[in-house]
This record gives structure tokens, C-alpha cells and sequence, in this order.
């Protein structure tokens, strides 16, 4: 649904360079996973692409077209930490997004409307196995429950571009096998292009269509900040293809 071109990026914080000089492009409907050591730009890059920072200097593309510059309903990002409403049930926290974009001021949907937006939800708790947990709120969920709504709040608006920032970081090992099968099974079904960051290098292989490895190829040890980060691996994988994982 989305390719990304990136070219000359650079972004600076004063006399701190973070990114220096990236330049990438990435296919419709890949799944890109991210790597490199803490501090080397990861997430600055997300953050950019989302449209919460603005490059200093070059620019992102989307299909050829510049990035807006504020984020936007054709991007989502789920993070490590889960950004659900507690006072909220599992549907209702779902609902919120279609009801702020269908009536931003109210954030009420009625008739018609409110019946799509329910089927809608209840489809996609369907699908992350959160279905019987609709009426539940966050704190009675556990940590891959709350995760999975995360992910389900930021698919729900169909995003051509999904970003993930460390989305199974905090989570047990047999939880992360089950979030991974989930998030193949969305990536095959909703055609999004994905970016994920993650420290673990299985998981990066594991689950991308290619790997970027973000690091620092110029050092002054007089001056730390002088320099910043690039892409220096970027290894593609396998082909673009739709998944067949087992349901999750």
C-alpha cells in the first residue's frame, strides 16, 4: 500500500547530529525490521516518518509524494508501552479512533454510521482474539492482551504504514511467538508496509522482508555529537509476498 523513498536525510538537535545523510527505498507492502545499538537514531527515524519531527534536512517520499508534515490516519504506530485509555473497556478503547475520525468534534458516531463502526470493531477483536474481552478495561488485561489492543487500535483505521517501535520488548518469550504470528497475519491481511525496531537480531530476521542496521560510521572522540547515524547493513531477505502464519 506504501513505498517510502528516503533521500539526504539528516536530522540535528543544535550541534548534536543524530541521522546523517540516509537514504533509502523500500518496496510496497515490506516488512522492515530495525536494528542498532541505543541512541543511534531508530527511533528519531519512526518518529520522523510518523510526522512528529521534521527532518533538518532532506525528505521523506510516500509513493513519490512528500510526507505531510503532521501524523496523519495513513500511518500508525504501536510503541512498547501500551497507550490505551484505562477508564475505557477493550471496545470502547477500539471505537475511539473510528469516532474521532468519522465526528472529530463529538467523537459520537449514531445510527448507520455506529453499526459499521461496531461490526468493524468486533471484527478486529475478532482477529486479535480480544473479542471475549470486549467489555473488560486495561487493567484486567495481561501485558500481551493490552499489547494486542494497542496493535488492534492502530490497524483499526487501515494505515498504509505501520510503525513499530519495540512492540514485544516487555513481553514473556511465549507471549512474543503468539504477537508475532498476530502481527504477520495483519501485515498479510491489511497490505501495510512495516517498520518495526527491535533489539532482538532473531526476531529482526525472523520476521522482516529486510533488515536495516543503524550505526555510526564517523567517530571524533573530542567531539561525540559531531557525527551521526546511517544505514550501515541494509540486507534484504526474502521476497515481498503475502505470509501464510498459523493463526495466532
Amino acid at each position: 500500500m506504501a513505498s517510502v523513498s528516503v533521500r539526504h536525510l539528516w536530522k540535528e538537535y543544535g550541534s548534536h547530529v543524530v541521522i546523517e545523510n540516509l537514504n533509502l527505498e523500500i518496496l510496497d507492502h515490506e516488512f522492515v525490521t530495525i536494528v542498532g545499538a541505543s541512541g543511534c537514531g531508530k527511533t528519531t527515524f519512526l518518529r520522523m516518518l510518523l510526522g512528529m519531527e521534521s527532518p533538518t534536512r532532506g525528505e521523506f517520499l510516500i509513493d513519490g509524494k512528500p510526507l505531510p508534515s503532521e501524523p496523519g490516519a495513513d500511518r500508525g504506530i504501536v510503541f512498547q508501552r501500551y497507550s490505551l485509555f484505562p477508564h475505557l473497556t477493550v471496545m470502547q478503547n477500539l471505537l475511539l479512533a473510528l469516532e474521532f475520525a468519522g465526528a472529530p468534534f463529538s467523537a459520537r458516531l449514531f445510527g448507520k454510521a455506529k453499526r459499521e463502526a461496531l461490526e468493524k470493531a468486533k471484527s478486529l477483536l475478532d482477529a486479535v482474539g480480544l473479542y471475549e474481552s470486549r467489555d473488560r478495561y486495561p487493567a484486567q488485561l495481561s501485558g500481551g492482551m493490552q499489547q494486542r489492543l494497542s496493535i488492534a487500535q492502530s490497524v483499526i483505521r487501515e494505515p498504509r504504514i505501520l510503525l513499530l517501535d519495540e512492540p514485544f520488548g516487555a513481553l514473556d518469550p511465549g507471549i512474543t511467538a503468539d504477537m508475532h504470528q498476530l502481527i504477520l497475519k495483519l501485515w498479510a491481511e491489511h497490505r501495510m508496509t512495516i517498520f518495526m525496531i527491535t533489539h532482538d537480531l532473531k526476531e529482526s530476521f525472523e520476521l522482516g522482508t529486510r533488515v536495516l542496521v543503524f550505526d555510526k560510521v564517523r567517530h571524533d572522540p573530542q567531539a561525540p555529537e559531531r557525527f551521526g547515524a546511517t544505514v550501515t547493513y541494509n540486507l534484504p531477505l526474502k521476497p515481498v509476498r503475502d505470509p501464510a502464519p498459523s493463526a495466532p
